[in-house]
């Protein structure tokens, strides 16, 4: 019951503040940017797009609404009310994540494109990217990848005192989680996807192609940072908001990661409650 009021609670929030206004906005500017991409690059403009501003939504706006929370003085009335650390963590999450999730689901419906045209393409499963079949796998990439961030900004947001302060924390999370993500929806650096593209004539000729280059020397750094890249949780997330089906190892390095940071947001919220004079017992 506690945790349904508090999410109540935020939603109303977020609208007081514009937050849904702000995303109906950004969401038309989205779709006009897909419908002007080339077909053939909109499955990926659109799996940046989600990745980038929806599904981490939460890091960018966290410090804000922590901020205004602060100068309402909410904390310290949470902080003496029978409210839960881990119940204040889950609003926010869910709350934020519902946002992603519409913002998400448009922007896949804009960038459609014909069922299983990309199947295999980039080792997905069943219809392609986008299409029928992996628009679930989108919609939960981005759930996945909303927790993700909004928990990392749990973080940083109950560390900060200022706007500026949070920008500056979360430029190196930014970097962590952007750039490794880009570059493995990209491939760069994978030898197996160098060899699908140069020999596309079966699966035994791609895995001998793949193992000559594997083991070539000078070709052990690619499959090493190609391999660390598959497993990394944020570059799961992006497979997964580019329609792909991901490894069952990612989805558990995902989900350990989400453990690890709500037990993280958890301590870092009792201790910014407990500085205010109202530690839970």
């Amino acid at each position: 019951m506690r945790l349904r009021s508090l999410v109540l609670w935020d939603i109303r929030f977020q609208t007081r503040y514009g937050f849904y206004f702000l995303y109906a906005v950004l969401t038309a500017i989205y779709v006009a940017i897909l419908s002007a991409v080339p077909e053939s690059w909109r499955e990926k403009a659109a799996a940046i797009l989600i990745f980038s501003d929806p599904a981490s939504m939460g890091l960018f706006f966290m410090g804000a609404i922590v901020l205004l929370e602060k100068s309402q003085r909410t904390p310290w009335a949470l902080a003496v009310s029978p409210v839960r650390a881990a119940e204040y963590i889950a609003a926010k999450v869910m709350s934020l994540s519902a946002i992603s999730l519409v913002v998400a689901a448009v922007l896949t419906a804009a960038a459609g494109v014909d069922a299983g045209a990309n199947a295999g393409a980039y080792g997905s499963v069943g219809a392609g990217a986008f299409g029928s079949v992996d628009s679930y796998i989108v919609l939960l990439g981005t759930v996945l990848s909303s927790a993700v961030f909004t928990l990392l900004g749990i973080i940083i947001a109950t560390r900060i005192s200022s706007l500026n302060q949070f920008i500056l924390w979360t430029v190196p999370v930014e970097l962590v989680c952007f750039v490794p993500a880009i570059l493995h929806l990209f491939r760069v650096g994978s030898p197996l996807a160098d060899s699908m593209a140069a020999n596309p004539r079966g699966p035994v000729q791609i895995c001998m192609q793949t193992c000559t280059q594997t083991c070539t020397p000078g070709s052990s750094s690619a499959a090493a940072a190609a391999a660390w890249l598959r497993y990394y949780p944020a570059s799961v997330c992006m497979e997964m908001v580019s329609g792909q089906v991901p490894s069952p190892i990612g989805i558990l390095m995902v989900m350990a990661l989400i453990g690890v940071l709500f037990v993280a947001a958890k301590y870092c919220v009792l201790n910014m409650w407990g500085r205010m004079g109202g530690g839970k017992l």
